[in-house]
């Protein structure tokens, strides 16, 4: 499936479905029992959200108490950001999404198929990691090495690479024809 198409999907596809269930959800239930759903999940929602983000805010610290990266920690909080923006759009299958992201057990699970996800896209090579090495020049942040290839002032005429740096400083150099 294309991205287009999965965009549409997602942006006018799923709305139309909800709209659709809300509607036939009214027709059962009445109007002002599916509004004060949306709404009752919402504030769950949001309630929830604030909850395991707290939570999870928590393990991060503790595990970088401990001097261990908070890599499970840190996926927990994207799959609650992710729960709870979908608690905030209306709708019953985007507030049951939302809960099972923002629910410890499901989240388990839906994490875990994200990881498996991840790990098959990036063997297969459908998913690309890119790595920065540093903030080159920022105080604070380690320079790392500089890549390999032309730097700023070679002679090739429209590559711009990398500053050198200086004890963490980025020399600018002139170039000749910018001199005379």
């Amino acid at each position: 499936m294309s991205l287009l198409a999965r965009l549409t999907l997602l942006f006018v596809g799923i709305p139309l479905l909800e709209l659709f269930i809300l509607l036939q959800m009214g027709r059962l239930v009445g109007f002002l029992p599916t509004i004060a759903l949306v709404i009752i999940t919402g504030l769950a929602g949001a309630a929830l959200a604030r909850v395991e983000g707290l939570r999870t805010i928590w393990s991060v610290r503790g595990e970088l108490a401990k001097g261990r990266l908070p890599g499970s920690a840190l996926l927990d909080g994207l799959a609650i950001l992710v729960g709870g923006a979908l608690l905030l759009t209306p709708g019953i299958l985007t507030d049951l999404l939302g809960f099972s992201f923002l629910l410890p057990p499901t989240r388990r699970v839906l994490l875990k198929r994200v990881r498996r996800s991840l790990e098959n896209g990036i063997k297969t090579g459908s998913v690309r990691v890119i790595h920065f090495s540093g903030f080159g020049g920022i105080p604070g942040f380690p320079a790392g090495p500089a890549p390999s290839g032309p730097h700023r002032g070679d002679s090739t005429p429209g590559v711009v690479g990398r500053a050198p740096e200086k004890n963490g400083e980025i020399v600018v150099e002139a170039e000749e024809s910018a001199r005379s």
